[in-house]
């Protein structure tokens, strides 16, 4: 898989793993929080669309939070423009989130470390549209 492919991967399983978060339909919620953990650099930090900086450590303690809390809630990207490097890459996108028929959307930019099997996100900032 080449860089490209490990960022767009990536994002698909963010965004696939986050919405099985917020809808509570897995099972096992600590190996699904697991796996959306594993895509992050330890380094890991973000602006949220608030403005508030988040870290890894944030992220973690708040998904347990919206475990089911959000039942029909829908996540998607559109727009993605990758660009990349042999050591880092970087994403941009259209993040909307879809709850009882209200879209709240954000524009994004994430930055990529790449590990031999997957690119892991390291910076994130969101902006409100």
């Amino acid at each position: 898989m080449n860089n490209k492919e490990k960022i767009s991967t990536e994002l698909k399983n963010f965004c696939e793993n986050i919405e099985k978060c917020f809808q509570g339909n897995e099972q096992n919620q600590d190996a699904l929080f697991r796996k959306i953990l594993s895509g992050f650099s330890p380094d890991f930090k973000m602006i949220n669309g608030d403005g508030n900086p988040i870290t890894l450590t944030m992220l973690s303690e708040w998904l347990p939070t919206v475990f089911g809390k959000f039942p029909d809630r829908k996540v998607q990207i559109e727009n993605i423009e990758i660009h990349h490097s042999d050591h880092h890459g970087l994403a941009t996108y259209t993040e909307i989130q879809i709850t009882e028929g209200i879209a709240n959307k954000r524009k994004a930019s994430a930055v990529f470390l790449f590990s031999e099997e997957k690119a892991l996100w390291f910076h994130l900032i969101e902006t409100w549209i």
